[in-house]
């Protein structure tokens, strides 16, 4: 690579993120045929998929942060054609989920007890810990297909990522439709069954990625049969890294999860309506991380490259594209919000109070969903870039000053749900200006300090 025009930038990063973007919009939208299966069954049952399902991410993020760094690490060494690198990165990415997957299972008996010290009622717990409990099961697939995903997006074989997620999303809106409602022959298990769905189909996802990796030009250009090592350098770079994405999404993930619980404690119709909001916003927030994962990846090959001159025309791309798509979706969720909110109408008689909540939230949703993708495209450059500390810091602490409002806010004022919502959506505003000020401002792009990345 060389120094680039900013149209050829821009089309390289469409390229690359077009496919990220469809396979992440399909697992947003697998999430989101879940939760709308749950919706036939109750609002009690839409809201502990919500909540188990957020858990279960909590319980994975700090080593699902670090594994997913492989698509910086991976993009870095191949920017600098160190190819045995990029398998090597692998490697020690599923190592760390083989070694970490079974610890994680036995830490969420003990961490569902997080349900009943909310407050929830005793229904919404039983069906919370099911669905949380069956979902960590599968952390170890989970773990291993971010570390094989991050691969191809790094060398920039995006195509790949696409195939697979979106064969993983038809497998589990199969599996977990036939489980929940006990179709052809399989028994009924309700959300045991969109767990269980979910589970199965990561297993055959991974399994697709390993077919994919076993190709014969995989194997050799990267050498893959030489990679199956424990290589303690590689190892350092994920913790030096890589811990620090991983504790920022653990730190953040956190405070969104207990500001959920919490929020929750309003009353079912607050959880309800709160799972439908965000129903929506994931098919946003999901697709956008495609761009994020893209974004990361070319940030990485052009350290790694040592081509700092096309990081500001990334930037330009990025936020180019981060806007458009965002400003069409917060128009479609400001217009429609009525008819987004209706689909999950449960048909039981407290609905009403349910959708006059989730029309009034669709409005801030609307507000930040802009925001989220500014933040995604500038965090994607500076995680490919190294800047993983200065991230770290910045995100836990607004996301951490964000939950101490909410605790006053709802426990201790017991001021009004709205309330709560605009200050969640403030917070995210916060967190753009201060990645785009980043950005503009920061050392990151010092030359001696890229350098030590590769």
């Amino acid at each position: 690579m060389s120094q680039q025009s900013q149209l050829s930038i821009l089309r390289e990063l469409a390229v690359l993120a077009f496919p990220i973007i469809v396979s992440q919009g399909a697992y947003a939208f697998m999430i989101f045929t879940d939760r709308y299966f749950m919706a036939q069954l109750s609002a009690t049952h839409i809201s502990a998929s919500m909540s188990g399902g957020v858990t279960s991410y909590v319980t994975m993020s700090l080593f699902l942060g670090m594994v997913a760094y492989a698509n910086a690490l991976v993009a870095q060494y191949y920017g600098a054609n160190q190819y045995d690198r990029c398998a090597k990165t692998v490697s020690q990415g599923l190592l760390l989920a083989v070694l970490v997957g079974p610890l994680l299972v036995l830490l969420s008996f003990p961490l569902s007890g997080v349900f009943s010290l909310m407050g929830h009622t005793p229904d919404l717990i039983e069906l919370e810990t099911i669905y949380y409990q069956i979902l960590i099961y599968g952390a170890s697939f989970s773990l291993a297909k971010a570390a094989l995903s991050s691969f191809f997006s790094g060398i920039g074989q995006s195509w790949v990522v696409m195939v697979c997620d979106l064969a993983g999303v038809l497998f589990n809106i199969v599996l977990s439709y036939a489980l929940v409602f006990g179709k052809w022959g399989l028994p009924e298990m309700g959300i045991a069954g969109a767990a269980w769905g979910t589970v199965i189909a990561t297993a055959l996802t991974l399994l697709l990625f390993f077919l994919f990796y076993r190709r014969a030009t995989i194997w050799q250009v990267f050498e893959v049969s030489k990679s199956w090592v424990i290589d303690r350098v590689l190892l350092s770079r994920y913790f030096r890294y890589g811990f620090p994405s991983g504790l920022e999404a653990f730190m953040n993930v956190v405070t969104f999860n207990v500001f959920l619980l919490m929020f929750q404690t309003y009353g079912l119709n607050e959880g309800a309506a709160m799972a439908i909001v965000f129903n929506w916003d994931l098919l946003s927030f999901i697709s956008m991380v495609g761009l994020h994962i893209a974004v990361m990846s070319l940030s990485g090959r052009y350290v790694g490259a040592g081509e700092v001159d096309n990081l500001n025309k990334l930037i330009v791309s990025a936020f180019g594209i981060a806007l458009g798509v965002t400003l069409t979706v917060a128009v479609i969720f400001w217009s429609q919000a009525e008819f987004l909110v209706d689909i999950f109408d449960t048909g039981e008689p407290g609905f009403a109070e349910i959708r006059a909540l989730a029309i009034a939230m669709m409005l801030g949703l609307a507000c930040y969903v802009m925001a989220d993708g500014l933040n995604l495209a500038a965090s994607g450059v500076l995680r490919g870039a190294g800047d993983t500390r200065w991230l770290m810091f910045v995100s836990v602490g607004i996301h951490w000053l964000m939950l101490g409002i909410q605790i006053a806010v709802i426990k201790v004022y017991k001021l009004d749900p709205m309330v709560s919502w605009w200050v969640f959506v403030t917070m995210l505003v916060c967190l753009a200006v201060a990645y785009i000020a980043r950005l503009k401002f920061g050392p990151w792009r010092d030359p001696e300090r890229l350098a030590r990345l590769v």
